[in-house]
This record gives C-alpha cells, sequence and structure tokens, in this order.
C-alpha cells in the first residue's frame, strides 16, 4: 500500500472523487423520480453506489497502467504512489462490496445492479481498444438510474427510463469530447448536440412542473454553453492550439459538473431542501474539481 505521507491524496486521485457529487445526485433523481420513500434504504444505495464507482476508478487505473507508465507518468501507479496489485485488490473488494450493499436492498436491485458491475468492468477493460467506449460509459449511468430506482420498492416509471436515457445521451456526448482532449480537432461535431437530450426529454415530460424547476432548466442550459464557449473553433475545424486543448479539458470537467444540473431538472417538483441538496452538490463537485482531477 502506499506510504502514509500523500495516502489519502493517493486515494482520492484513483478514486476520482471530484465526480462523486454527480453519482450521488444520479441517485437522488431517480429515487425522487420514481417516488422514493424509505430514507434507509436511500442511505444504503449511495453508500453502495459510492464502492461501485470508486471500485471501478481503481479498475480503471489498473487496466491503464501500461498506457499510464508511458503517456501520463503521474498518475499513481506509474510514479510509485501505489503498487498495481494494491489497487487490483482494493477496486476488486469495493466493487464486491458496493454490489453486495446493493443486494441488501433486494434480489431485484441485485440483479439491475450486478448489470451495472459487469459494465464498469467492461468499460474499464475496452475504453481504451474501442470507439464505442462512451455508449458503454452511458450505460453505467443509465443503469445507476434503474438500480435507484429499484431500491425504491416500486416498479420503475417511464420518467426514470426517459431521463435516465437523456443522461446516458448526456454522457456519450461529454465522453466523445473528452477523448478529444490530446488536441485533434473534432471533426464531428454531432455527438455534442447530445448534451441536449436532457433538455429534449425534460419537454416530454413538461406537464406540472414548478416554475423553480423550469429555472433550473434554463441555468443548465446556461451552463452547458459556458462551458462549451470556449471551444467553438474546435467544434468548427478551425485550426487549433494548446489553448484550445486545454480549453477542451476545463469543458470537460464542467460537464461533469453539470451532470447535477441534468439530475435536478429532471424531477419536475419537489420540496425546497431537495433544491438546495442539488446546488450543494453542484458546488460541491466543483469545489473537489479544485483538487482532484476529475479524468
Amino acid at each position: 500500500m502506499p506510504r502514509s505521507h500523500g495516502q489519502l491524496r493517493t486515494f482520492l486521485v484513483l478514486g476520482r472523487v471530484s465526480n462523486l457529487p454527480t453519482v450521488w445526485s444520479n441517485c437522488l433523481a431517480a429515487w425522487l423520480l420514481n417516488g422514493g420513500q424509505s430514507w434507509n434504504n436511500f442511505h444504503v444505495l449511495c453508500i453502495g453506489a459510492t464502492s461501485l464507482y470508486i471500485g471501478g476508478m481503481f479498475l480503471n487505473d489498473a487496466c491503464d497502467a501500461e498506457f499510464d507508465r508511458q503517456f501520463r507518468k503521474e498518475r499513481p501507479i506509474p510514479s510509485g504512489q501505489i503498487t498495481l496489485r494494491s489497487v487490483w485488490l482494493g477496486g476488486t473488494t469495493l466493487l464486491l462490496l458496493g454490489w453486495l450493499l446493493m443486494l441488501m436492498l433486494g434480489l431485484s436491485v441485485g440483479l439491475i445492479a450486478l448489470l451495472l458491475v459487469g459494465a464498469i468492468i467492461l468499460y474499464d477493460v475496452l475504453h481504451k481498444r474501442t470507439v464505442f467506449a462512451p455508449v458503454i460509459m452511458a450505460a453505467c449511468r443509465f443503469l445507476l438510474y434503474l438500480v435507484a430506482a429499484s431500491a425504491t420498492l416500486r416498479s420503475v416509471n417511464d420518467a426514470v427510463v426517459w431521463h435516465g436515457l437523456a443522461l446516458a445521451a448526456y454522457i456519450t456526448g461529454l465522453s466523445c469530447l473528452a477523448r478529444e482532449e490530446s488536441g485533434r480537432k473534432i471533426v464531428i461535431p454531432w455527438p455534442l448536440l447530445l448534451l441536449l437530450a436532457p433538455l429534449v426529454v425534460i419537454l416530454k415530460f413538461n406537464t406540472f412542473r414548478s416554475e423553480i424547476s423550469l429555472a433550473v432548466s434554463v441555468i443548465q442550459l446556461g451552463w452547458l454553453f459556458w462551458c462549451l464557449h470556449g471551444i467553438w473553433n474546435k467544434v468548427f475545424n478551425i485550426a487549433g492550439n494548446g489553448r484550445a486543448t486545454q480549453d477542451i479539458g476545463k469543458s470537460v470537467a464542467g460537464l461533469l459538473a453539470g451532470i447535477v444540473l441534468v439530475d435536478c431538472s429532471a424531477v419536475p417538483q419537489m420540496s425546497l431542501q431537495y433544491y438546495l441538496v442539488f446546488a450543494g452538490l453542484f458546488v460541491f463537485a466543483l469545489i473537489l474539481q479544485r483538487k482532484i482531477p476529475a479524468t
């Protein structure tokens, strides 16, 4: 295991914990959309989802160890902060723990969570080898929506499915953008249109939407354009430079935090306290990104 000095930061970087607020907001949105009431189950759900996410990120670095030794030597494994064996062991243990916690919530929850674990492992193994990696990552978030909704011990409703698919589309577009961070020009800008999918689905479920929810949707759209404003030259194939590449990294980080806004706007009506929770998660994600890399 890593030495005591910097040990905590090593774990935080490996687990990419700056994205954890978006995992919790996924759980909360799907929970509320499906009429969740038993908050004891919700706490177990969030702990399990946290374990699955961090475990998946550990295994992501373990699978990328050889690549990182060549191209990202600052990562914890190639820099010698932690051994490859420890990362494999830690990631596997966290995935197993997360799945067992989900299984505690019911057999149906455990079965969907098992699919989620499979998708996480599939992404970790294949994401450097296939152009379909963004779709696999999107499937992980969609399955998390289904797990969270199932944890309410109610049948998953249409709103959960539609908003889960919209989030998956958003993740696909975000992931396609992230793959361009190497400095190449974006040849096909259409994946960026997928970032608008959550707003399109909101129009489908626009009945009985509160004024605050509509305001959040406007904020979400504004945040989307704010995150992308620095990379339009890349999108339209105008000659890029180092500055543009740097802007893509900032755009990706901002859009990752924006997942919280996507989740918040998905719920048509809720009490003020939940809006404050989503706002806190959004701010928390931005704060964590200043300390821990999001990608």
